[in-house]
């Protein structure tokens, strides 16, 4: 069931007691979207008429959805995306994942492995890049994250690719470092190609955890979308929601499974029916 599933079973009755939105919010609050947001919900959902449950949730849910653009932003002849979050959201995986639906799609693309400060997050991209049949640049083992993205931009421009993913460090103890390091392999980049996405990984299943990461990377770095992870099972990433109704950013990707194939753009009327589903 969606995590509004119960709310739109509740509203299509005749009658709803105190009780009946005494649980709704607690099962919306229990779905990490954060209480401002759930009252801002049930607020507007008082107002809806049983007959028109179902249609009213989801001009509400529109509402609160990011009206920037969830296109991705290229630009010739050469564009830099910085794959950014903390370790263990499935970062590195995305970066793999978002090469290979761009390679699909014939856009020339090359990877950086940039998580310098973890071999193993090198590897794993190192794999993935043979699997899919794209570069990957990487540096010696805790080499400067900020030259290893210089040498992969070099390396993109000189061989005519139109997409370098730069895959960052994640694990980075304070906001101050975070900003540090952020901002000096964007420096160090746009001196060969300007970068155009700097793209958040969350775990749905992370709860208001990434309500914080989002808020602390937003402000290190101009974020300009999510990548919304682990969003298979029951996850229906109401903190994805919740961030897009408080920092405005939208999600522009989801990865709903391992496969290097469960990757997609986020469809923003799917994601809301599935919200809705009882």
């Amino acid at each position: 069931m969606g995590l509004f599933g119960k709310l739109v079973a509740k509203l299509s009755r005749s009658s709803i007691t105190p009780l009946d939105w005494d649980e709704a919010r607690k099962e919306l609050l229990a779905s990490d979207l954060g209480p401002t947001l759930v009252d801002q919900v049930i607020t507007s959902a008082k107002k809806l008429r049983a007959e028109d449950a179902q249609s009213g949730l989801t001009a509400i849910l529109t509402e609160i959805l990011s009206t920037r653009s969830r296109e991705i932003s290229y630009q010739s002849p050469l564009s830099v995306f910085l794959i950014v979050g903390i370790n263990g959201t499935g970062k590195t995986t995305s970066a793999a994942k978002l090469a290979n639906v761009l390679q699909k799609s014939h856009r020339s693309v090359a990877l950086a492995a940039a998580d310098t400060f973890r071999a193993a997050a090198v590897d794993q991209l190192q794999t993935w890049g043979t699997r899919i049949g794209v570069d990957v640049v990487t540096g010696k083992n805790q080499s400067e994250p900020a030259s290893v993205a210089f040498d992969a931009a070099t390396f993109a421009k000189v061989n005519n690719r139109e997409v370098l993913i730069v895959d960052t460090a994640g694990r980075l103890h304070n906001k101050s470092d975070l900003m540090n390091e952020l901002g000096k392999v964007k420096r160090v980049v746009e001196k060969v190609a300007p970068v155009t996405e700097v793209l958040l990984v969350i775990d749905a299943t992370t709860g208001q955890n990434a309500m914080i990461q989002a808020k602390v990377f937003s402000e290190a770095v101009e974020v300009t979308g999510l990548i919304v992870t682990k969003m298979d099972g029951s996850a229906k990433g109401g903190a994805a929601l919740a961030i897009e109704a408080e920092l405005g950013i939208p999600i522009k990707f989801i990865g709903t499974g391992e496969s290097i194939e469960d990757f997609a753009p986020f469809d923003s009327q799917l994601y809301i029916q599935s919200l809705l589903d009882a």
